[in-house]
Order: C-alpha cells, then sequence, then structure tokens
C-alpha cells in the first residue's frame, strides 16, 4: 500500500469517527427527550480490486422496534379513553353520593319513607305533614342535581370533541409536513432520522386522541387509519375533520336528534373514530351519560307515577303533570323527566294533602285498588292515604296480590336504543339501589382499568426506552471505542508525515 493510500484511508477514518462522536453527543443531549430514538451511524469498507480504499460513512438511522412502538401508540389511546371516562365519571360520583351514606338518592327516598312512617302515628300533625313534603322535596332536587350532573358532563364530552377534533386537524397536519420532508430527503439519500422522531412525537400525541394504526411507506411516508379502517388525512388542506358546537339537553340525540356528527369532506365518519380521548368522550356523549340518564329519568318516573296511582300527586313535572310514556320508545313523554321531577305545587301549597289524598283512584283488578280522599273537614286522623304509600306506593304490590308495573330497562332514551345493565327490582327502594350501585360500579370498574392500563402504558415505555432509547453507558463506551480509533488514525497519518519528512531529508 502507497503512503498516499494509508493517509486517505487514515484521513477517513479520522472524518468517520467525527461524525459518530457527533451522534453520540446529539443522542447525549437528547436522553431526557420524549420520544427520541437513539441514532446510530452507517459505514461501510471500500475496496477496488480486492484492496482496501478505507470505510464509508453513511447516513444515520434510528435505532427503533417499531411493533413495540406500535404497542405504545395503542395503549396511549387505552390510557387516554379511561382516563377521559374517569373524569367524567367521578364528577358524576360527586353528585351522586356514596350509597347508604344519607345524601344518595336511595338512603333520600327512605327518609321520605321514615316520614310518613312517622305521620302514621300522628296524621293530625301539621308540621309532621310539612316534614313529608320537605323530605320529598328534597328527593326531588337530588335526583334534579344528578339528572343536571348528566348534561354537565355530556356537554363537557361535546366539548372536548369539538376541541379535540381542532387538535387532531393540527396534528394531522405537523405529521404530512413533516413527511414530506422526509420523502424529499430520503429520495436524496439523506439521513431522516431526526424527522423521523419529529413525526413519532407528533404521532404519539396522536394515539391520545384516536386508537390508530401507522402503516409505513417505501419512500418515507406514513399512512394513518383508526382501527375501523378510516385512513386518516395527513396531506392536503382541504380533507379536514369537521364538526360543531351544540348545546346538549337529555332530549337531544346522535344521530339526528341535534348533535352534529364528525365529518371528513361531508362523510360522517363518526362511528369509525374509536378509542382514546375522542372515542371515550362520543361513547360518553352518546351511550354512557344517556344510558345513566334514561335510568334515572325511569325511576323519576316510576317515583310520581306509582304515589300518583295510588291517589296522591306528590311529585310532578313544572305544570303539575306526572307524565306518561307512550311508546315506542318507552320513555317517549319522559325523557330528562328527572331534570323537572318536583313537589306538586298543590302539596306545596297544602301540606295536609299528603295525609288526605290529592284525587280519587278507581280501582282495577290489575292496577291500585279504588280510592277516595279524605274531603275538606274530614277526620283529622284519616290514614287511608298514608296507609296505600306504605304499602302500595313503596311496596312491591300496587294492591294486594297485584304485582307493580315491571320498571323498563330495555328500549330506553329518546331513540329506544338504550339499556339499562340490571333487571329492575319491583320496589322503588330497590330500583334507586340497583341503578345507584350500577353507575357507581361502572365508575369504580373504570378508575380500576385506568390504573392498570396506565401501569402496563409504564412498562411499555420504558421497554421502548430502553431499547430504543438513548443509554449513557453504551453512549459513553461508543465514545471511548471511538477515542481509540482517533487515536490510531492520527497516529497512522504522523507515522506517514514522519516518513515523508524523512524521505525529502534523504532526496535532499
Amino acid at each position: 500500500m502507497s503512503l498516499d493510500g494509508a493517509l486517505s484511508i487514515a484521513t477517513g477514518g479520522l472524518a468517520n469517527v467525527n461524525r459518530q462522536l457527533a451522534l453520540v453527543s446529539q443522542n447525549v443531549a437528547n436522553a431526557n427527550t420524549p420520544g427520541y430514538s437513539a441514532q446510530i451511524a452507517t459505514q461501510y469498507s471500500m475496496t477496488a480490486d480486492g484492496m482496501s480504499l478505507g470505510v464509508h460513512s453513511g447516513k444515520a438511522i434510528r435505532n427503533l422496534d417499531m411493533v413495540l412502538q406500535a404497542e405504545v401508540f395503542s395503549q396511549n389511546a387505552t390510557v387516554g379513553g379511561l382516563q377521559t371516562r374517569q373524569t367524567a365519571l367521578q364528577a358524576i360520583d360527586a353528585v351522586m353520593g356514596t350509597p347508604g351514606q344519607g345524601s344518595d338518592i336511595a338512603s333520600l327516598l327512605g327518609q321520605l319513607q321514615d316520614q310518613f312512617s312517622t305521620l302514621l302515628t300522628n296524621p293530625d300533625s301539621p308540621p309532621q305533614q310539612s316534614a313529608v313534603v320537605s323530605a320529598a322535596m328534597t328527593l326531588a332536587e337530588s335526583i334534579n342535581r344528578l339528572s343536571d350532573a348528566y348534561t354537565t358532563q355530556r356537554q363537557a364530552a361535546q366539548d372536548n370533541i369539538v376541541s379535540e377534533v381542532a387538535s387532531l386537524n393540527t396534528t394531522l397536519s405537523t405529521i404530512g409536513s413533516l413527511s414530506d420532508k422526509i420523502v424529499n430527503l430520503k429520495s436524496g439519500g439523506q439521513s431522516t432520522a431526526d424527522l423521523e422522531n419529529q413525526r413519532d412525537a407528533a404521532i404519539a400525541d396522536l394515539s391520545q386522541l384516536l386508537d390508530i394504526k401507522v402503516l409505513a411507506q417505501p419512500n418515507g411516508d406514513v399512512l394513518l387509519a383508526t382501527t375501523a379502517g378510516l385512513a386518516l388525512p395527513t396531506h392536503g388542506p382541504s380533507s379536514r375533520l369537521s364538526t360543531a358546537d351544540v348545546n346538549v339537553q337529555p332530549g337531544t340525540f346522535y344521530p339526528g336528534g341535534g348533535i352534529p356528527g364528525i365529518s371528513i369532506d361531508g362523510i360522517d365518519v363518526t362511528r369509525q373514530l374509536r378509542g382514546g380521548r375522542i372515542g371515550a368522550n362520543i361513547a360518553l356523549r352518546d351511550i354512557t351519560l344517556p344510558t345513566d340518564q334514561a335510568e334515572l329519568d325511569e325511576f323519576a318516573q316510576n317515583l310520581a307515577s306509582r304515589f300518583d296511582d295510588q291517589g296522591l300527586t306528590l311529585f310532578s313535572d313544572p305544570t303539575g303533570a306526572v307524565p306518561l310514556g307512550t311508546p315506542p320508545p318507552v320513555q317517549n313523554g319522559y325523557v330528562g323527566f328527572a331534570g323537572a321531577i318536583q313537589v306538586f305545587s298543590g302539596v306545596q301549597t297544602t301540606p295536609s294533602q299528603v295525609r288526605d289524598g290529592t284525587h280519587s283512584v278507581v280501582g282495577s283488578p290489575v292496577g291500585p285498588g279504588a280510592f277516595v280522599p279524605n274531603p275538606p273537614g274530614g277526620p283529622t286522623g284519616f290514614t287511608a292515604m298514608i296507609e296505600r304509600v306504605l304499602h302500595f306506593t313503596l311496596g312491591s304490590e300496587a294492591q294486594a296480590g297485584v304485582p307493580q308495573p315491571t320498571s323498563h330497562t330495555s328500549g330506553l332514551g329518546q331513540t329506544g336504543t338504550l339499556a339499562a345493565p340490571y333487571a329492575a327490582p319491583p320496589t322503588l327502594a330497590g330500583i334507586a339501589a340497583t341503578m345507584l350501585a350500577a353507575q357507581a360500579q361502572d365508575s369504580t370498574t373504570v378508575s380500576t382499568q385506568a390504573d392498570t392500563e396506565q401501569a402496563v402504558q409504564t412498562t411499555l415505555a420504558g421497554k421502548l426506552s430502553a431499547q430504543s432509547g438513548v443509554n449513557m453507558d453504551t453512549e459513553m463506551s461508543h465514545m471511548i471505542l471511538l477515542q481509540n480509533a482517533y487515536t490510531a488514525n492520527a497516529r497512522i497519518i504522523a507515522a506517514v508525515q514522519a516518513i515523508w519528512a524523512q524521505l525529502m531529508q534523504t532526496v535532499q
């Protein structure tokens, strides 16, 4: 090998070492950058006619496990969705109260029953009559607050969807812009590692909004799709997801009930957006919270109608009416009734009606028995109405031997597509307790799942960081090897220089 060849090889070696030292420096500097994948320099030996010509430095590439990264993205969506549901349901819990602790609907119904029991022993007591009315008002107000909480959380879910769709569009645009740059650089044979890291960070943000699949393309671009197979637009300004603000009420619903969908180029794609925060908010708005509302509406309607059926209009809507269903669907006529239920104004004005009754009842072999109210000036010890309330309104039978009508648990909501996850007991107390227990259990289950899945997310992220992230020990070891290589190449150059100097002296 000639001295020129040795010098060229050593000089190329120094250049390669400098490039790799720069990558080590960059990796160390980004050791704590979220989502950063360590970069390594490619290199290969050059030869000609079997003779070595040194080393050639290729473009930097990332040390990345794509399969593990895909698992992290999927887990991001799972955790994002559960945390969104957890936040909404915990807000409901705060209003609903702890079952059996005195402030929940089941406990307040029990307190109303206690007041009627006390009134039975002293029916001519105006203070006790007023105490019954007060207990009924407390129960109605608690039902109102819980109904309002459902509506508030549905509105929050809708507002979140609007803002998250805007974030989704921004992130998709960022991904598309980075992909354009990557494609251009890759076509010129240049390194795209830095841009790919930036794009992966954007995709990680996107994965919290939706459960997505990432399909890498040979030219460096990526295709993004939801788990339902919907391709998400990343290029071009026109095709973007869109939705609209709306004021959510108990009777509004999607689709076709006043709540807009999410569309791309005018095509509704709402049902194809699953997982993540967007998917969770859609489920909260359209299924979870409307079902909870429907269960509460059903309880409120049962409460009002069972009192009314026995001859005491204790609960009504603001007009004084007790709403009845006119199926289909079964709740048509009282969707949202829980938000409007109140103590009947006549009873508020004349509390003695809780003893006397408000209207006559024509007996029925399949419903309540006949009843005639205590007339004005009638006996102050009249107890027939109170006994009907305690034995039948709050019991499992409409009259002796006739069961109460079954509370609906399917075909619920404005569209009749919702269903409660339980079988309704025959008594009002049983319905209230079962409903609250089911909703509390739903919240508990979501919180438990959120904690479990977050632990899995942390584990997967740790594995990805260990495999693809910056390992300081590895980088320091690599730097020592590069320092040794630099020294060796520098010595070769020094030796060649010394030989050339000696040759020049010999010639002179």
